[in-house]
């Protein structure tokens, strides 16, 4: 029988099949920027950890400069695939593939970066921060401190109320979407600018429960009937010229259970909360929108307050 995280992890997708990864590997967006990351941050001689590997790219990504990489993996097809696919390529024999649980796994050696990619939108359903959490209590138990650079180093999250459209054919269905970033579409209409609700820095503490309460002053007049989850990640931060490799999740639009009219000017109060990990159903659940004033009583009160 399984026990309760082993059933969970099944449940959240860590079990999901090859041909997933292997598109992964045609995602250029991921590829290039994880690249150009590990190109950036693994220096000639490291020893790397990739805890979660896949198909085992990112490690074979370090493997250029490093002279070691720990590449850890739980899924025994995907240990067995990673393996057969290093085995093609050039210095992939320097990546030791290891079948393991990245929540308990720690390297046999102090290592200098770490490679976590184990990121969904709104850091749910994948264990990317706890496994990263966890990571960090039992390395320095054991090697003490510094502890290594991570990949991402950073994760940014906002929220943006829509106007999202349910028609499929002429089959009304409020489901969850998937949005690329940058795609216009009819169908959504943008009712305000996104706002910012958690920074995740992976060099400090973080506590698994994101609970968010703002407000948004609408800019368009329609129906807020779904929000936007934005989640960029930072993937190396580059002093000098004082910018970032990110990459960019597809949008996460949730449909919500009773959508809201609003009017331009009007202030709409927005809260929620989840743990990071957690399943999409349970941010969905605690989703709540209201409209907090109304663009005309706001203008009343402005009169009032300068007549």
């Amino acid at each position: 029988m399984l026990i309760e995280r082993e059933a969970e992890s099944c449940y959240l997708g860590q079990f999901i099949p090859l041909q997933y990864h292997h598109n992964m590997l045609m995602d250029l967006n991921r590829m290039d920027n994880f690249k150009a990351a590990i190109r950036r941050q693994v220096f000639e001689g490291a020893k790397v950890l990739e805890l979660g590997g896949g198909t085992g790219v990112l490690s074979w990504f370090a493997a250029q400069a490093a002279s070691k990489v720990y590449c850890v993996e739980f899924n025994p097809d995907m240990v067995d695939e990673a393996r057969r696919l290093l085995a093609m390529n050039r210095d992939g024999e320097k990546v030791e593939v290891i079948h393991a649980d990245a929540f308990e796994y720690l390297p046999p050696e102090p290592v200098d970066v770490v490679i976590c990619e184990m990121i969904h939108v709104a850091m749910l359903r994948e264990k990317q921060v706890e496994v990263i959490e966890n990571f960090k209590k039992r390395y320095a138990a054991k090697f003490g401190g510094p502890l290594p650079l991570f990949i991402p180093e950073a994760v940014v999250m906002a929220v943006q109320p829509l106007q999202q459209a349910y028609d499929f054919s002429g089959y009304q269905a409020p489901i969850i979407q998937f949005q690329q970033a940058g795609v216009f579409s009819a169908d959504t209409i943008e009712l305000a600018q996104p706002a910012l609700y958690s920074i995740i820095d992976f060099s400090q503490p973080n506590d698994l429960q994101i609970k968010w309460e703002g407000s948004f002053t609408i800019e368009k007049s329609g129906t807020v009937s779904a929000l936007r989850f934005v989640t960029k990640n930072i993937l190396a931060v580059l002093m000098e010229t004082s910018s970032t490799i990110d990459w960019l999740n597809h949008y996460m639009a949730l449909p919500l259970a009773q959508p809201v009219a609003v009017k331009e000017g009007d202030l709409l109060q927005v809260s929620f909360q989840y743990r990071a990990g957690g399943s999409i159903a349970s941010l969905q659940n605690s989703m709540q929108v209201e409209v907090k004033s109304t663009a005309s009583v706001r203008a009343g009160h402005l009169s009032l307050a300068y007549g």
